[in-house]
């Protein structure tokens, strides 16, 4: 049997990796694909494992030979999906979970209506900025950017199939855990 094609989107700061990593661990039908991106890697994070960290010259050559199930520039940056990689876990028979943004997202959802889509978001957008501010990662500027786009993005939220509001984190991942189990087993309404 066929895995189904999971994408997570939400805004950032909302807990999408956090909700992802305790899918992943209780749910061994799961696989995710790891995201190419030009960002330059954050403390902690490892190539081939987090991202794929390329060259923007790089990702460019890999849009012209048609490399990605998606890609999208989000903050000043490139991110995509390589496609071969998702094909190979499919057709595997795992599951496969994209943690994507929101213009990626309606990329898969157009080249694949078959995708379940999941929103994630923070209880409040207070809460969001909270997040990315403890985050300590980016400057007040690159924070404004990304509460600019986590408004529009929390708008879009109606066009998913299932939501996870990420309130409690304990909570949260239950919540995500159940759903991702839900969709594997391939529910009447999972999708």
């Amino acid at each position: 049997m066929r895995g189904r094609l999971i994408v997570v989107s939400g805004p950032s700061g909302a807990g999408k990796s956090t909700l992802i990593r305790a899918a992943l661990a209780a749910v061994p039908e799961l696989a995710y694909s790891v995201s190419a991106t030009t960002r330059k890697p954050r403390a902690g994070e490892v190539d081939g494992k987090d991202y794929i960290f390329l060259t923007r010259e790089e990702f460019e050559r890999w849009i012209e030979e048609g490399r990605f199930l998606e890609w999208a520039e989000y903050s000043g940056n490139l991110y995509g999906t390589p496609e071969r990689r998702v094909e190979e876990f499919l057709e595997s028979g795992r599951s496969v979970i994209l943690e994507i943004e929101l213009q990626g997202a309606r990329q898969v959802k157009k080249r694949r209506p078959d995708a379940v889509m999941v929103f994630v978001r923070a209880p409040t957008l207070e809460e969001t900025r909270k997040r990315l501010t403890g985050r300590a990662t980016e400057d007040s500027e690159a924070v404004e950017r990304r509460m600019t786009t986590a408004l529009k993005e929390v708008e879009a939220r109606k066009e998913f199939d299932y939501e996870v509001v990420n309130a409690e984190r304990e909570q949260a991942s239950q919540d995500m855990i159940d759903l991702m189990r839900k969709i594997v087993k391939g529910g009447k309404d999972a999708g």
